[in-house]
């Protein structure tokens, strides 16, 4: 027996596998553009839609894993609840048995041609679409060529008697079937992965379905390390949902395990005319569509149980309009004051955004760094509904005052967005400081600390004109602006001066001017909407 051979071919299949699955997800989430994250934040408003949802958003990515860390990344930015991603993850489990079906239908020996058809579509044909189409079927052909690949190499450990005695004893251990799954499949990190892997040697005759079930529930267990993963230094909220997924595929083992010789008979009764490896493919559905059904009507309980487990406050960013009623548009006096409200809101969230990406760049809070983040993206999507809202105001009979006070709060919303967006900026140039270890003199952190006050003033001045119509908070934000514009300038020879005595590195330089032109633009958006207050354009 040429151990060197069985091993390269199969580390070589599974890695052609393994290429294949994740060229084939890259392809489908481009094909399907990217309105997959959208899609699992607005259709998720109760646990069924969420199941449902999660369902489709697997068959598209062709991996449970990467709709579980989308659906976990969604609530560690507040907008997807705890409830809401449970259902996400129960849905994911359910998509994911799609790959064990396609893997089911045996078409290794045309896995060739699938792949020169899809070498076609990618260098050949200029259209993105067709190219992204290449993609998914350039990636399914490498997908059977590998499963092939490793088929061919593990056939003669059929008779090699550790090998006959190992899967005889997972017959007669379904727990130790259960361990090799989970251990498999964290290496991997794909339960698509080692589940083709068994449905390979299953194939093969290396192992029979009874011993093959346990090492299935085990690949579900294991698969949900990547989402534990990927909430490490995430939300409250985010671990939670983590534990959510280990919780359920864990309990759902420890049930099937338990009733091992009724799950047998049954995908027996279900696969009764089909290939061992289509058997396992319904052994895959069958585990998670039950575990589903088990656990949907308990999701409440679910999210409290792992909110004992894991204590702590959630802050939570509502990433919905508050104030927004369609309702009210009937009466549009009524809906530009909730609207007024709601733009309020969304400067707030700007002005925070800005603090939060300062303590960020002066003391490395990672918490704040995501929070930045997280407000931000509520600023965009608050800025897309605000919109959407004030241009369904103005299609109503306006009288003059309203039209003209509409057209101002159109503005105002443009401004507060940019706000958001140069805070994010600062954001970005605090990750690039400590990727390069750069290092400030003491008189740019002191400079900088200087301007930051000011400009956050500027901001609450105008926030505060806004609010209450004050005139005298927004003739206040004209005068800080233009003391912002002289900071700048001063502050910039006073950079130009440090480089000349080399007390200034350039790359530090460079932040320094960055961070100090994105407070200057900021105090410009303040006074943007302080000349709203004071002459209304």
């Amino acid at each position: 027996m040429n151990w060197q051979e069985i091993i390269f071919y199969f580390i070589g299949g599974l890695g052609i596998f393994l290429f294949g699955i994740k060229f084939m997800s890259d392809g489908l989430q481009k094909t399907a553009g990217d309105k997959l994250r959208g899609l699992l934040a607005k259709y998720t408003s109760n646990p069924l839609m969420g199941v449902l949802t999660g369902i489709v958003v697997t068959i598209l990515l062709q991996t449970s894993t990467g709709t579980t860390v989308m659906a976990i990344g969604l609530v560690n930015a507040g907008l997807m609840t705890l409830k809401q991603a449970i259902g996400v993850i129960m849905g994911a489990n359910i998509g994911t048995t799609m790959t064990a079906f396609i893997i089911g239908i045996k078409i290794e020996k045309y896995a060739l041609p699938i792949i020169a058809v899809g070498a076609f579509f990618l260098f050949f044909l200029r259209k993105k679409t067709y190219q992204y189409m290449g993609q998914v079927i350039f990636g399914f052909g490498m997908l059977f060529l590998g499963l092939s690949t490793m088929g061919e190499g593990l056939k003669p450990l059929r008779e090699l008697p550790l090998f006959v005695d190992l899967t005889v004893e997972l017959s007669h251990n379904p727990v130790l079937g259960v361990l090799v799954g989970t251990v498999f499949t964290m290496i991997v990190q794909s339960s698509s992965a080692t589940i083709g892997v068994l449905q390979t040697i299953a194939d093969e005759g290396m192992i029979e379905l009874r011993a093959a079930l346990p090492v299935l529930f085990g690949d579900n267990i294991g698969t949900t390390i990547t989402a534990v993963l990927a909430a490490i230094g995430a939300s409250v909220a985010a671990k939670r949902a983590a534990l959510v997924h280990v919780t359920f595929n864990v309990i759902g083992t420890i049930i099937f395990v338990t009733a091992l010789p009724l799950v047998y008979n049954v995908v027996l009764w279900l696969g009764s005319d089909v290939n061992i490896r289509m058997q396992i493919a319904y052994a895959h559905a069958l585990f998670n569509v039950t575990n589903t059904l088990i656990f949907l009507p308990f999701v409440s309980y679910l999210a409290l149980l792992v909110s004992k487990m894991i204590p702590g406050k959630m802050e939570e960013l509502e990433f919905r309009p508050k104030y927004l009623d369609a309702r009210l548009l009937a009466t549009p006096s009524v809906a530009l004051g909730q609207a007024q409200h709601e733009i309020l809101r969304m400067g707030n969230f700007a002005r925070e955004t800005l603090v939060d990406a300062v303590n960020y760049f002066f003391n490395k809070d990672e918490r704040a760094r995501n929070m930045a983040i997280q407000k931000e993206e509520l600023i965009n999507e608050l800025d897309r509904k605000i919109t959407e809202y004030m241009v369904k105001i103005q299609q109503s009979a306006l009288n003059p005052k309203e039209s003209a006070k509409a057209s101002v709060m159109m503005q105002t919303i443009n401004d507060l967005e940019r706000i958001g967006d140069h805070a994010e900026n600062i954001v970005e140039l605090a990750e690039y400081t400590i990727t390069n270890k750069i290092a400030f003199s003491t008189e740019a952190l002191q400079e900088m600390e200087q301007m930051i006050k000011l400009t956050d003033e500027t901001i609450s001045h105008a926030l505060q004109a806004l609010e209450r119509d004050d005139h005298q908070a927004a003739k206040t934000v004209l005068e800080n602006e233009r003391e912002l514009d002289q900071m700048e300038r001063r502050f910039r020879k006073n950079h130009i001066a440090r480089l000349n005595h080399n007390l200034c590195s350039g790359n530090a330089g460079a932040v320094f001017l960055d961070v100090l032109s994105n407070l200057e633009r900021i105090g410009d958006h303040s006074k943007n909407i302080a000349q709203y207050v004071l002459y209304g354009e």
